[in-house]
């Protein structure tokens, strides 16, 4: 048998900041057809009273179905992942259909496998990839900001402050089918972090600063600062704020053999 190359470490926390409800779901799934492999999973949801949180529950709730059911040897973690956005894109918009509301939801997750990370998303909810504090890779929100720095007409700095900072371009569950952006990584290897959260999260950090909270604690207790850090920042005006946070540690060692007679 190969030894593990990492042992994985992870974590989820939520905070439901100064809204009303929490609209904002995460997950993390294993899978008995893919041993080895786990699935993480944030949607941050919008529309309605309570549309939201009914949008981002379907994400949660076709994910882990259809991960759980999963084969390797049959399809690719990208056809997986564009079916779970597909999917759960037509259940929302049937929902909105019978309950009158307008739900929406981003998407975001990962897939991590003893040798490669797979990850794709919707919307403005991120994933970060770190080698220890060192930024390696970020997704790019699908967000009327980044198409104004794409066209170079506002400087990136300027993105989380302006007017239309939340605006989306591309949601689950609206009249248009989900844009939807893969990344993918060979050869993990201990030492790397993944940061899957919503805008209520990132919002009030800087990628240097994820990088030593992330890279200087273990999950647990990275998680409780940053959402610490968010509540302190957002100043009675926050934002639903959920993370999961996967990171990478060397393997145990092998256990030593032990020889004796017989």
């Amino acid at each position: 048998m190969t030894p593990p190359r990492f042992k994985l470490v992870a974590c989820t926390a939520q905070h439901i900041g100064d809204r009303m409800e929490q609209q904002d779901r995460v997950g993390i799934f294993t899978s008995r057809r893919m041993p080895g492999a786990a699935l993480f999973v944030v949607a941050d949801g919008m529309g309605g009273k309570t549309g939201g949180a009914m949008a981002a529950q379907q994400v949660m709730t076709t994910a882990k179905g259809l991960f759980e059911e999963y084969s390797p040897s049959v399809e690719s973690v990208h056809a997986l992942l564009t079916q779970i956005v597909y999917e759960a894109h037509t259940i929302i918009k049937l929902s909105a259909l019978s309950s009158e509301k307008e739900p929406h939801s981003t998407f975001v997750a990962l897939v991590l496998q003893p040798e490669r990370a797979d990850w794709a998303h919707v919307g403005d909810s991120r994933l970060y990839r770190f080698n220890a504090a060192e930024l390696v890779q970020r997704t790019v929100d699908h967000s009327y900001v980044e198409q104004l720095i794409a066209e170079k007409k506002i400087r990136p700095e300027e993105a989380q402050s302006h007017r239309l900072s939340n605006l989306l371009t591309s949601a689950l569950g609206t009249a248009r089918l989900p844009d939807i952006t893969f990344g993918s990584a060979q050869d993990i290897s201990p030492g790397e972090i993944y940061l899957l959260c919503s805008d209520g999260l990132w919002h009030y950090f800087s990628d240097a600063e994820l990088g030593v909270i992330l890279s200087t604690a273990a999950p647990r207790a990275a998680s409780e600062r940053l959402i610490q850090l968010t509540r302190e920042r957002a100043r009675g005006t926050g934002d639903n704020c959920t993370l999961s946070i996967a990171r990478l540690d060397p393997p145990d060692p092998a256990p030593k053999k032990r020889y004796g007679r017989s």
